[in-house]
């Protein structure tokens, strides 16, 4: 195993935790965690994808990251919208 394999594994391990943790009710889908780790999977994912010239995960990836760091911000701006209400 190769340091993409290694890579892509951890970043792939992530999205699929925070999409166990989700069915199985442990983390809310609306959680930064939630956000977080499909963040840092997506990104680290994408991340190995480029490294083996792999385009189509490349863009899966790259928007997975994306659409995951504007759910986090969305999530974080509301958490901070309610505390000051």
């Amino acid at each position: 195993m190769n340091y993409n394999d290694i890579i892509g594994t951890i970043g792939v391990g992530l999205i699929l935790l925070a999409y166990f943790g989700n069915t199985f009710r442990l983390i809310k889908n609306n959680s930064a965690i939630f956000f977080t780790l499909n963040m840092i999977g997506g990104a680290l994912a994408t991340c190995a994808s480029f490294l083996i010239h792999y385009w189509p995960f490349v863009i899966l990836e790259g928007t997975w990251f994306l659409v995951s760091l504007i759910g986090l911000l969305k999530t974080l701006r509301t958490g901070r919208d309610a505390k000051a209400a």
